[in-house]
């Protein structure tokens, strides 16, 4: 019986990089010249076409797409995330009772958590676990750790997004006594640092001939009411794929985004239009409104005007030709939202893109997110502190 023979990747990569070379009419001679059939060069080109560099990846092992990559690490970071939160919202309660407990902890988990892992989360040496068993951590390094676990805690639920101000104000509203700087410090000790951020440009066309409204909000950023002042304003999203574009429209009383919209294109009708639709759903205007934007032509132009036109109540404002600080409050949400969400990721597909953003602003931003305009409160918070004195503002 003839021996089957085995070719290692970079042999079959190389096999196919000479037929792009020399040109797939020349696949017989080149596989005549390797000792192969040109049926199986014909195969590695189709694979290699299909999945590039995921490609030849042998017995045993998922040929994966570029994207399919990028899903597949995210899900393994996603998962590794979970198993993190979960051993520290179980373990963060044994920590703070010794030594003792943390020990029976490990060993009662272990058959679900990895004792690795379990050390790892919850900043206990492996050296030490196995060599100190029967011992006990004193009461001042029970509290250290208990700290520090708290901190690595809140720093992963909410995304690595909080720096020590508000991580301490996330803490002393759960009831922990701990102050700003004995958070920084265990947050330096621990090299938890908030994402990177970096400047994006806006993407802003005020090249047209549609009417300009006056800078009628001139720069007052604090209302004192709900539904009293609106801004507005459109960024690009790089994926994949192309790029997508973010609208929203936030009321400053609150700083919430009451309507926005995510789109492949720039039309009105995809972009503006949809934000109000949604913004007037969620925040009924009842007195006089201003609506604050750029002088964009999606703001500009004739459908947009007559829509607003349409509400005897609202008030039009436009920045300035050139000055964005006359809307600084939206290029201040654009300037987080991307470092939060996008700066030291890789990109995202526009499906997946479309989850991210739903997620960032329904249930973070609105949410969870403490905002230091409102005291360090979240929105909710804020808002639920207003209830009686303005009534439902959502």
């Amino acid at each position: 019986m003839k021996k089957r023979r085995f070719y290692d990747r970079a042999f079959k990569e190389n096999a196919v990089k000479l037929t792009y070379e020399r040109g797939k009419d020349q696949t017989k001679v080149i596989a005549g010249e390797l000792g192969i059939t040109a049926k199986i060069l014909s195969r590695w080109r189709q694979e290699f076409k299909k999945f590039g560099t995921g490609s030849f990846c042998g017995t045993g092992y998922l040929r994966l797409t570029p994207e399919q990559k990028i899903i597949t690490n995210l899900e393994k970071k996603i998962k590794d995330s979970k198993v993190t939160l979960e051993i520290l919202k179980k373990g963060t309660e044994v920590v703070s009772q010794g030594y003792v407990k943390t020990k029976d902890f490990i060993e009662d988990n272990k058959s679900k958590f990895s004792i690795i892992k379990m050390c790892t989360v919850l900043e206990v040496s492996r050296t030490t676990y196995y060599n100190r068993k029967t011992q006990e951590f004193t009461d001042t390094e029970t509290r250290v750790i208990l700290f520090k676990q708290q901190i690595t805690s809140i720093f992963y639920e909410f995304k690595k997004k909080y720096g020590p101000v508000k991580v301490t104000k996330e803490l002393q509203s759960r009831g922990v006594k701990i102050q700003y700087a004995s958070v920084r410090f265990y947050m330096e000790m621990l090299g938890l640092r908030r994402k990177a951020k970096r400047k994006f440009k806006a993407t802003t066309d005020s090249h047209h001939n549609h009417y300009v409204s006056p800078n009628v909000l001139n720069r007052v950023f604090t209302v004192g009411e709900p539904a009293s002042a609106w801004v507005s304003d459109i960024t690009y999203i790089q994926t994949i794929i192309g790029f997508m574009y973010l609208t929203i429209i936030m009321d400053l009383f609150d700083r919430k985004i009451i309507g926005w919209s995510l789109s492949y294109g720039m039309s009105t009708r995809q972009t503006t239009l949809r934000a109000w639709e949604m913004a007037v759903k969620n925040r009924k205007i009842t007195k006089e409104l201003i609506f604050h934007s750029d002088r964009g032509v999606q703001y500009a132009n004739k459908m947009f005007t007559n829509k607003l036109d349409s509400y005897k109540l609202v008030r039009r404002s436009m920045s300035r030709k050139g000055n964005s600080t006359d809307n600084s409050v939206c290029e201040n949400f654009f300037f987080y939202f991307k470092a939060e969400l996008l700066v030291g990721n890789n990109l995202l597909s526009r499906k997946q893109l479309k989850l991210e953003v739903y997620e960032y602003i329904e249930n973070w931003y609105n949410k969870k997110r403490r905002h230091t305009f409102l005291g360090f409160k979240t929105i909710e918070e804020f808002d639920r502190i207003n209830l009686d004195k303005f009534g439902e503002a959502n």
